[in-house]
């Protein structure tokens, strides 16, 4: 495989959305830094690999502390590959540290692509998404968890962030208290396991739905804010920002129209206002 950091998505539940690449790597890596060893080891039994290489934690607590022996294996010719629990390394789970470290010293790094809860939730939530942003966990405490709703109040892209179990309830009705309880959201339970669950609608209804109690793995997608207008001429720039993104016209118009404005009044709008930025340059 040859000296190289080799980061790995590893399955989220499902054995079954291990690549054939990750099987590859866990049986003829030389090191394996695993965010917990033992589950590692379980999910190579369960591909029916064996790992030959050496296995070495490599969780928060000692991440620091296991860099400069990770980094020295590769510069010594050794290939290094980093798996988490779950999905990708480095994505709200350790591992940046790692490439950042491997990255200053000019060694090669690489990517084993495969199951994200992430981009998995994103496109199971149902909401506009072509734009997003990533938070990875809110706040544990209420002050700190309103203020970071209200950094999204005017965010126009969609927002994916994790929450535990036992804290969703609360972290939804702190949503509701500072969004309004019409934003609309996806909650997605369990994702790719026997129990798999999306539950979509407004923060208010799954604020209530959440009330009771909710077990599992759980990632949120938050719909972006729509912005308000009385005239199509106010949305024009938000329009042209998502198509200069990739997005079609009339999806962007589509996306963006609020009462009061109608998307083909909102395409129009556009169209009028590039013709009169045409005219300008002849």
């Amino acid at each position: 495989m040859g000296a190289m950091l080799i980061l790995a998505a590893t399955p989220m539940g499902d054995l079954g959305d291990a690549s054939q690449r990750l099987r590859d790597a866990l049986a003829t890596a030389d090191v394996v830094a695993a965010e917990d060893t033992r589950r590692t080891k379980q999910l190579a039994s369960g591909l029916g690999v064996a790992i030959t290489g050496k296995i070495v934690s490599f969780y928060d607590q000692v991440e620091t502390s296991r860099l400069p022996g990770l980094v020295d294996a590769v510069r010594d010719g050794k290939s290094v590959l980093l798996v988490t629990d779950a999905g990708m390394p480095s994505v709200s789970d350790p591992g940046y540290r790692l490439v950042a470290a491997c990255v200053d010293a000019d060694l090669p790094v690489t990517c084993l692509p495969g199951p994200s809860a992430v981009t998995t939730a994103l496109a199971l939530s149902g909401l506009p998404v072509e734009r997003f942003c990533f938070d990875g966990f809110p706040p544990r405490k209420q002050g700190g968890r309103r203020r970071f709703f209200e950094t999204l109040a005017a965010e126009s892209r969609a927002c994916v962030f994790f929450e535990a179990p036992h804290r969703l309830s609360d972290c939804l009705a702190d949503a509701v208290a500072v969004l309004g309880p019409d934003r609309r959201a996806a909650v997605c339970r369990e994702l790719t396991k026997t129990y798999e669950e999306v539950k979509r609608g407004t923060l208010g209804e799954l604020a209530d739905w959440a009330a009771d109690g909710v077990r599992g793995e759980i990632t949120v997608v938050l719909a972006g804010a729509v912005a308000v207008a009385s005239e199509p001429e106010d949305l024009i720039d938000d329009v042209e920002e998502l198509v200069a993104s990739g997005m079609r016209l009339k999806d962007a118009c589509a996306q963006l129209a609020v009462d009061g404005v109608s998307k083909r009044d909102l395409y129009e709008a556009v169209l009028a206002a590039r013709s009169s930025a045409d005219d300008l340059l002849t």
